[in-house]
């Protein structure tokens, strides 16, 4: 039987990242707009695919999914705060 439930390095793992650390960029960055489920330090399997699915362009996010525009801007500054 697959395991749906993940911890977060099975997480990482799983997304390809090498690093934790990748991991949590690519959460910041919304790469990965995946949060564990509520209460649980578990990350849903389907949920990962979802979100991988839109980050390569293999699916589209309906219009409720889209980012918001702060979603956006926070996406689109990670990687500068990180550089700082």
């Amino acid at each position: 039987m697959t395991k749906r439930g993940l911890s977060k390095q099975e997480a990482a793992d799983y997304c390809g990242c090498a690093t934790l650390a990748a991991f949590d960029r690519w959460r910041r960055q919304g790469i990965v707009d995946v949060n564990p489920i509520p209460g649980t330090n578990i990350y849903d399997r389907k949920a990962l695919d979802l979100a991988l699915d839109a980050a390569s362009g293999i699916v589209t996010r309906s219009p409720a999914e889209e980012l918001s525009p702060y979603q956006r801007w926070k996406a689109d500054n990670a990687s500068k705060t990180e550089a700082a």
